[in-house]
């Protein structure tokens, strides 16, 4: 069992066509799914005292997260309004609401001390503080998503241990020389995900390829990402192969796609 702390952003992602509002959020996602697969897990981030931080936090408390860090304030929950299109989501409207107000002091920076891996992401508002949270860690993930360019990409890659990067491409391996390019920059590892064409991780030795495992049944694909980042994530701390990581993660994938949401917990708007 590792231990994995999620820090920076959340989200309730609001299904307009259906009315119904569901907890998510990289951040929140990965320390959810790490939970799930038997691990430790904790949220640090800022949720806004109204309907969605209230739901975001009551699933944290349901699934096992701790969220002994967690701030609650006043203010409006970050929120994104989603449209379904044949299983797939459509973005909207969004609000960043309270997630940037988070301060780290040095009470949350010890705590980092006693976690296998922190977890953040883009949108976590956190980037003029990895040094510092890099300086606690024992190991440091980042999702990049694709909110990246290679600016981004040379000035964080080298604080972290493990980078998730988003890059559509009509095959997957089209992503090598990226991958090699960002393990250069100083990270450890280094994944790309490009949605049905699969995910490719380099370790700075060799490349691996995953092709996606077809799910039984397909309602929903959000959260699908942070879902296989998770898995493989626990995985490779476990000392699995990255091979079998990558299958794993691929399978565990595949199983959240079957239901509504990041990791359910739907409620009406």
């Amino acid at each position: 069992m590792i231990s994995l702390l999620g820090i920076g952003d959340n989200t309730v992602d609001r299904y307009v066509d259906q009315g119904m509002m569901y907890p998510g959020g990289n951040a929140v996602n990965v320390a959810v799914h790490a939970r799930r697969l038997g691990h430790k897990s904790s949220y640090l981030g800022c949720l806004a005292n109204d309907d969605a931080g209230m739901l975001i936090y009551n699933s944290l408390l349901e699934e096992g997260v701790d969220v002994s860090r967690t701030r609650q304030i006043d203010g409006e929950n970050a929120f994104c309004n989603i449209r379904l299109v044949d299983g797939e989501r459509v973005f909207g409207d969004f609000s960043e609401g309270v997630v940037d107000q988070l301060k780290l002091n040095e009470k949350d920076l010890a705590f980092m001390i006693g976690f296998d891996v922190v977890h953040t992401s883009v949108y976590s508002f956190l980037d003029n503080d990895l040094a510092m949270i890099r300086s606690r860690a024992k190991y440091l993930s980042y999702d990049f998503s694709n909110e990246w360019d290679q600016s981004l990409l040379a000035e964080i890659l080298p604080m972290l241990d493990f980078a998730l990067i988003s890059n559509s491409v009509q095959d997957i391996r089209e992503n090598a020389d990226l991958l090699k390019w960002a393990s250069a920059q100083g990270s450890g590892m280094v994944m790309t995900t490009s949605g049905e064409k699969g995910a490719a991780v380099y370790d700075g030795k060799a490349l691996y390829f995953q092709a996606i495992i077809p799910a039984d049944t397909v309602v929903d694909t959000l959260g699908a990402g942070d879902a296989f980042a998770a898995c493989f994530l626990t995985q490779v701390l476990e000392y699995n192969s990255i091979k079998d990581a990558l299958q794993a993660a691929a399978l565990y994938a595949a199983k959240t796609c079957g239901s509504y949401g990041a990791f359910g917990y739907g409620t009406q708007i």
